[in-house]
């Protein structure tokens, strides 16, 4: 068990203790509902459930389904917390299970069960939002919008620039060698590594063979378009930018589709 776990285990615990020590006063004592705090507390949940929900929404495609996936989960949590539970059931006029929303109409041991409920939920709620840090950090990795719009204007500058050169009689091998296209290759590339880190060294892991696993059908189709692409760009470079074979191979754009293709094979 790692520490975090261990640290959420102790916070439940106290959660536990409280709610026991509030129902062992209600034994003696009337325990009055909290509806309008447990009425405010749950639409304050309901509020951020709503932004995850609208947050994963909006994460369309293939590449943010891991990030989509994560905004439901992080949602579906805030359901199942203690506090949460408790609300949803004073509102219904239910006892709450583990002592929320519930005052002791006894003076002193009013102060005590409450209190202590109180105080191990802002603990319980630290913990979460400290253990949640990481999984923030990890969701801003990858690439602006920015970036992402100059990577794609990266591409078609090179193009625009391997036409020009060709235009004045340079060869595929000297078109790839030009100061300008160099330039912005590197530049590509570091914006490539950047949104998917390992893509670049993808293809000399590729070289060294191993075992490959079985495609879904989605998987499949993305293989056999991404094919296609591959095979209309290289005659697109014989044909209208008069590559060799040579060239061709050791074209980047044409690079990066193989090490895409490859890792979609593995």
């Amino acid at each position: 068990m790692g520490e975090e776990e261990a640290k959420g285990g102790k916070e439940l615990a106290k959660l536990a203790e409280a709610g026991m020590a509030l129902f062992a006063a209600q034994k003696e004592d009337e325990v009055e509902l909290d509806v309008d705090g447990a009425k405010a507390f749950k639409a304050d949940v309901d509020a951020k459930i709503k932004a995850l929900e609208d947050e994963a929404a909006a994460l369309t495609g293939k590449d943010n389904a891991k990030a989509r996936k994560e905004k439901s989960k992080e949602a579906s949590e805030l359901k199942k917390t203690p506090q949460y539970i408790d609300a949803e059931k004073v509102i219904k006029g239910q006892q709450p299970k583990n002592g929320n929303f519930a005052k002791v109409k006894s003076a002193a041991k009013a102060e005590s069960a409450p209190a202590a409920v109180e105080e191990a939920a802002k603990e319980d709620t630290a913990a979460k939002e400290k253990k949640e840090k990481p999984k923030k950090a990890q969701e801003s990795a990858g690439i602006s919008k920015a970036e992402k719009d100059e990577l794609e204007k990266l591409k078609t500058d090179i193009v625009a620039r391997k036409k020009e050169l060709k235009e004045q009689g340079l060869s595929g091998g000297q078109q790839n060698k030009d100061e300008q296209v160099v330039a912005m290759v590197t530049r590509m590339n570091e914006l490539k590594e950047k949104e998917n880190p390992g893509c670049l060294s993808a293809a000399k892991e590729e070289k060294k063979g191993g075992s490959k696993k079985k495609l879904s059908a989605e998987q499949e189709a993305d293989k056999a378009k991404l094919e296609q692409e591959i095979e209309e760009y290289k005659g697109k470079l014989k044909t209208e930018f008069g590559y060799s074979n040579k060239d061709i191979k050791a074209d980047p754009d044409l690079t990066e589709m193989t090490v895409r293709l490859a890792a979609l094979s593995k």
